[in-house]
C-alpha cells in the first residue's frame, strides 16, 4: 500500500501553514482536555448567531432520550415575516471527533444557508466521548431530533421538510441519525449533509495511512476519537452501525444525502464508499472529493477558491432538495 499523499491545493497549503500553530493533527488520549482549551476551539465558537439581525436566537433544554439528562438546542429563526408556508428545517449536528466542541461549533455554515433559503436551525448539543461513550452522543442527536418534528410547527418550521446535517463527527452521528431514523420508523428528513464525514472506526483505509501525520485530523486523532467513543470494542466485530455507520449492512431506504471530502483527507476513502454503498443499495447520493481538499478545508480557508466551490455546491444541492 502506498502512503505517499496526495498533495494539497496550493490556497490551502497556504491556510495550512498559517494555522499549524493552532491545531494537533496526531490529538492523543492525552491530549483531548489540552485541545478542549485551546483558541482554535474557541475561534470555532465565536458565531455572530443573529447574522447582522437575520435570526432571532434561543437556547432551549428539552428532554433528552429515556434515562438520559437533558440536552440543549441552540434554536435560529429568521427575523423576516413569516413565508405563506412553514420554513424548512436545518438540523445540525457539530463536529469534534467525538470528543470536542459545542453545538455553536460550524453553525456559521448552517446560518449562511438558513440565510438563503429562509430555512430554521436547529443545532444539537450532545454529550462527549469519552465521559460518555456510545451510545449517548447519538442518543442526544436523535432525541434532539425527535423534539424537532415535534415541535417544529411551534418554530414556525415544516416537520415535513427538515434536513439533517453534520461536519466530521457530527456527519457521522448525521448518518447514524439517518440510519437510526430508518429502522425505528421516526420522522424522514427530506436529506442528509454529510461534510467530510466520520463514518468507519476500523481506521484503516489507504487514506487514512496516506495523512498520516499531515492535516488537521490524522489517523493517529482518529483513532483516538474512536476509542473515546467505543473503548476496547473499537475496530472489532460488535461495533454498532449507529455508532459507525460504515458498519451498516444495509444502506437502503435512507433520504438523499450530499457527501463531501477532500482528496487529501483522513477520510476521503471510506466517505467515497459510503456514497457508492448508497447507490448499490438503490438511493439517492451526491458526491464531491474536492482535490487537494484537507478535512474541514472550507471552513478553515473559506476565501480559497476550492472552498468556494464546495460551499457552492452544498448550497445548489440543499436549493434543488427544497424546491422538490
Amino acid at each position: 500500500m502506498t502512503t505517499v499523499p496526495p498533495p494539497f491545493d496550493p490556497e490551502l497549503a497556504a491556510a495550512l501553514e498559517l494555522i499549524k500553530d493552532m491545531i494537533t493533527p496526531g490529538m492523543s488520549m492525552e491530549d483531548i482536555e489540552t485541545v478542549r482549551q485551546s483558541p482554535g476551539i474557541a475561534l470555532l465558537a465565536q458565531v455572530d448567531l443573529t447574522a447582522d439581525g437575520a435570526f432571532e436566537v434561543e437556547d432551549r433544554t428539552v428532554p433528552g432520550a429515556e434515562g438520559s439528562p437533558e440536552i440543549s438546542l441552540l434554536i435560529c429563526r429568521p427575523t423576516a415575516p413569516a413565508p405563506d408556508r412553514p420554513r424548512p428545517v436545518v438540523y445540525h449536528v457539530h463536529g469534534g471527533g467525538m470528543v470536542l466542541g459545542t453545538n455553536r461549533v460550524g453553525v456559521d455554515q448552517i446560518l449562511d444557508w438558513a440565510r438563503e433559503l429562509d430555512m430554521v436551525v436547529v443545532s444539537v448539543e450532545y454529550r462527549l466521548a469519552p465521559e460518555h461513550p456510545y451510545p449517548a452522543p447519538v442518543d442526544d442527536v436523535y432525541a434532539g431530533l425527535l423534539w424537532t418534528a415535534e415541535h417544529a410547527k411551534e418554530l414556525g418550521a415544516d416537520p415535513e421538510r427538515i434536513v439533517i446535517a453534520g461536519a466530521s463527527a457530527g456527519g457521522g452521528l448525521t448518518a447514524a441519525l439517518a440510519l437510526l431514523l430508518r429502522d425505528r420508523g421516526g420522522p424522514r428528513p427530506v436529506g442528509q449533509v454529510l461534510l467530510c464525514p466520520m463514518l468507519d472506526d476500523r481506521n484503516d483505509t489507504p487514506s487514512s495511512h496516506q495523512m498520516a501525520g499531515l492535516g488537521v485530523w490524522d489517523r493517529t486523532a482518529n483513532e483516538t476519537g474512536w476509542t473515546a467513543l467505543l473503548g476496547e470494542v473499537r475496530g472489532g466485530p460488535d461495533v454498532s452501525p449507529y455508532a459507525a455507520p460504515a458498519r451498516a449492512e444495509d444502506l437502503s431506504g435512507l433520504p438523499p444525502a450530499f457527501l463531501d471530502v477532500g482528496s487529501a483527507e483522513t477520510f476521503r476513502d471510506e466517505v467515497v464508499a459510503y456514497a457508492s454503498r448508497i447507490w448499490q443499495a438503490g438511493g439517492v447520493a451526491e458526491l464531491h472529493v474536492w482535490p487537494g481538499g484537507f478535512h474541514g478545508f472550507d471552513g478553515f480557508a473559506p476565501q480559497a477558491a476550492v472552498s468556494r466551490a464546495a460551499r457552492t455546491a452544498q448550497l445548489e444541492w440543499l436549493r434543488r432538495l427544497l424546491a422538490e
